[in-house]
């Protein structure tokens, strides 16, 4: 029955258009003997990156050479161990004259497949292919690709839009030369601060847009965190979810948010809340940030900063944002450098700077200020990273603003401020 399914799901594949399949500023390669993995959050967009893949093979290829299966499909529940071989017999039975020639597999979600690693290394040691994997699931994949499969792939983190990549899906144009590219830019921003940039929610009405990023948000804690590792406190776990997403871009004292919920009469002990704090940053849905520190221990005490992988989380379980702009700037600003920079801190002085990181052996400090209008911010803001500079023996430094830009000379050191908009189309260095 399962083989006569499959059948059907790689030639219906193989017959269908992937069309209005916009391509994402992510370079991946289609003729590496390595297993490429994509791993992110749910509904970040790794399906049409695997789309993007095949239209760009389709061009050169006889599709029967192309095998896309997505294993969140209802017609292949439930998934038994010894699926994927029967996948794999269903697809040479079809096509056996392909055993000879080079054939691209596709696995979509692959993580709900039991002992899909030992499939995967089979498949990639006898057999004449390429594969492709994705997976909603950092720790699960992590911990697969770092024994059966290591040595044999290569991993790509994705995340939800880019800015630059949320404008291609708008159809805007960047020209920072045309006063008019420059208002839509603009105005494309206004936007994606209080959407985020979930492919799928770009463009939707408002209560639709609400709708769709709560149904993700269930998806994650139902489908990555409840049925992954059978937690049953269901309850904590919504109140932990509504508290992550609500407080992003501040610092989170494990121990005061154990007190913190036990003054509230929530039953829990204190492993429990770093086990779901990691359970969701496994689901790729959230990051902590440590501060810099040469000491570890030091590091250990002191608390760490929380991060959403999408602004418009906040919009589903808070208020609106108007009293926040700050944070969710600081937030995009960690998502554009996570992209990617994997190891960042904060620095803490007499001042806090909000991001310290490495890049190509090079150092570098980034603080986020929304208005440094007034002369006690400015001054605040400034203070801080050249006492940062300072202490990390560098020489400039950027503080991200909304609209002012210019540059500052003080103590021989460079504070450049820079509006959002300009920072997010720039590369980050």
């Amino acid at each position: 029955m399962k083989n006569d399914i499959f059948k059907r799901l790689i030639v219906d594949f193989q017959e269908k258009e992937l069309s209005n399949v916009i391509d994402r500023e992510i370079s991946i390669p289609l003729d590496i003997s390595k297993i490429i993995s994509l791993v992110g959050v749910r509904r970040c967009g790794k399906t049409h990156i695997l789309y993007s893949l095949i239209n760009s093979l389709r061009k050169n290829l006889d599709r029967r050479n192309i095998v896309y299966i997505n294993l969140e499909d209802d017609r292949v529940f439930p998934l038994q161990s010894g699926d994927l071989a029967t996948f794999l017999d269903a697809y040479y039975e079809l096509y056996p004259a392909k055993k000879n020639e080079t054939v691209y597999f596709f696995f979509d979600e692959i993580q709900n497949a039991p002992h899909w690693e030992k499939f995967v290394r089979r498949l990639y040691d006898t057999e004449n292919c390429r594969v492709y994997i994705t997976g909603s699931s950092a720790k699960l994949l992590s911990k697969e690709i770092a024994t059966a499969l290591r040595g044999r792939t290569l991993t790509y983190e994705i995340f939800p839009l880019s800015f630059r990549e949320f404008l291609k899906f708008k159809g805007i144009s960047v020209n920072l030369h045309s006063s008019g590219s420059t208002a839509n830019i603009k105005n494309a921003l206004a936007e994606y601060v209080l959407k985020g940039g979930f492919p799928e929610t770009v463009g939707l009405s408002e209560d639709i847009f609400i709708r769709t990023l709560q149904e993700y948000l269930d998806l994650i804690m139902y489908r990555d965190v409840v049925e992954r590792y059978n937690v049953t406190n269901t309850f904590l776990l919504k109140f932990l979810f509504k508290y992550c997403f609500a407080n992003f871009s501040t610092a989170i004292s494990f121990n005061k948010l154990y007190n913190d919920f036990r003054s509230q009469g929530l039953q829990l002990s204190k492993n429990t809340v770093y086990e779901y704090i990691s359970y969701l940053e496994d689901a790729y849905a959230l990051f902590t940030v440590p501060i810099y520190s040469s000491s570890i221990r030091e590091g250990m005490r002191n608390p760490k900063k929380l991060y959403s992988v999408d602004t418009g989380f906040k919009r589903v379980v808070d208020m609106p944002l108007a009293n926040d702009i700050g944070r969710v700037y600081e937030n995009i600003v960690f998502l554009q450098l996570r992209r990617s920079v994997r190891d960042i801190f904060y620095f803490k002085g007499k001042q806090e700077v909000d991001f310290y990181y490495v890049k190509a052996g090079v150092k570098h400090l980034v603080n986020v200020c929304y208005d440094p209008g007034k002369p006690a911010t400015r001054q605040r803001e400034v203070k801080g990273l050249i006492e940062a500079m300072k202490f990390l023996n560098l020489s400039e430094g950027y503080i991200i603003t909304s609209e002012l830009e210019e540059e500052i000379q003080e103590e021989g050191k460079t504070v450049r401020l820079l509006p959002l908009w300009k920072w997010l189309l720039s590369e980050v260095k």
